[in-house]
């Protein structure tokens, strides 16, 4: 029983900071409002896409329980080590942050948002291969 409610003490704060991913340092998990501070703060910008972030980044929108997201788990790892100070890859998990997932309509996961420095993201839904995403990277990403 008082596992239970030391459980639910830290409840409130499950899901309001931002994770790292277990063993990779380099990928972190978005909330809503670190989403708004590091990508897209749609309440000051409602009108128009303005990329916050310092580095082109990708948003790994997943769920636990997701077999073709438990697919790419590892791409998304290898990515964030192979493009360190390049990109930034971000997770947000659909079960715990159902309206940042509302706010880009994710029917489908895992979905993958590419955000360029300029320009307007693009998304790309299911597992692909990671020539997929390296392809994505080089040419939409960090394209000259």
């Amino acid at each position: 029983m008082n596992r239970i409610l030391i459980l639910l003490a830290f409840l409130p704060f499950i899901g309001n900071a931002p994770l790292q991913a277990q063993g990779n340092p380099e990928i972190e998990y978005l909330t809503l409002e670190t989403f708004k501070e590091k990508v897209f703060n749609f309440e000051k910008n409602p009108e128009e896409w303005v990329y916050e972030g310092k580095l082109p980044c990708i948003i790994d929108f997943y769920a636990d329980w997701c077999k073709p997201c438990k697919l790419i788990a590892p791409i998304m790892e290898e990515l964030a080590q192979e493009y360190k100070g390049k990109i930034k890859i971000y997770k947000v998990d659909t079960e715990q942050q159902r309206e940042l997932s509302s706010l880009f309509g994710i029917r489908s996961i895992p979905s993958v948002l590419f955000c360029p420095m300029e320009g307007k993201p693009q998304m790309a839904t299911g597992a692909h291969l990671k020539e997929t995403y390296k392809d994505a990277i080089e040419n939409f990403l960090l394209k000259q």
